[in-house]
């Protein structure tokens, strides 16, 4: 049972080393990466359902080169679109908030080296490198945490892009 809750036991060690800033950057992580899970999701399995739904009802129509048709057309796609692009608000704020949320931490480290340095009158090393230290921490987690979820908020990004003009293409007149 420890070796399944070590990962707790390193976010608690984390965040004593980092402050208060790292939890938060770890939550945003959480959110980050449970949006990115459910989008996967989403494309392997709820998209080709939809799709397919989609469709058979644009075929079971007995006529496609109305204006009418053209419109329902669009709508079809466009609310194919919009389940696609689901989350993306979020994950495209998420990426970039986390290493301002790491910024904000490393800010607050480094106020707390100059205010150990005032207290005390002297630069002592000791205190200074615990404050840089909790300053490298959240930059280093906040800059983790954005880097890996660069990758997947682009290749969602761009699926949804090719999948729009893929059916665009399927529902044909």
């Amino acid at each position: 049972m420890p070796d399944l809750l070590g990962w707790l036991d390193g976010i608690r060690e984390l965040s004593g080393d980092g402050g208060a800033f790292v939890l938060w950057i770890f939550a945003a992580g959480v959110v980050l990466w449970a949006l990115i899970f459910e989008r996967y999701w989403f494309f392997k399995r709820s998209l080709p359902v939809l799709v397919k739904e989609m469709q058979e009802r644009w075929y079971a129509r007995p006529e496609h080169d109305s204006w009418c048709s053209r419109q329902i057309r669009r709508a079809m796609i466009s609310r194919l679109n919009g389940a696609m692009t689901a989350g993306f608000p979020v994950l495209q704020v998420l990426v970039p908030m986390s290493p301002l949320l790491g910024l904000i931490g490393t800010v607050w480290g480094m106020l707390e080296v100059f205010d150990s340095m005032a207290l005390r009158g002297t630069a002592d090393a000791r205190s200074m490198a615990s404050g840089v230290s909790t300053a490298m921490i959240c930059t280093m987690t906040g800059l983790a945490v954005s880097i890996s979820g660069l990758f997947p908020v682009s290749y969602f990004r761009s699926r949804a892009s090719r999948e729009t003009e893929r059916l665009a293409d399927a529902f044909e007149f």
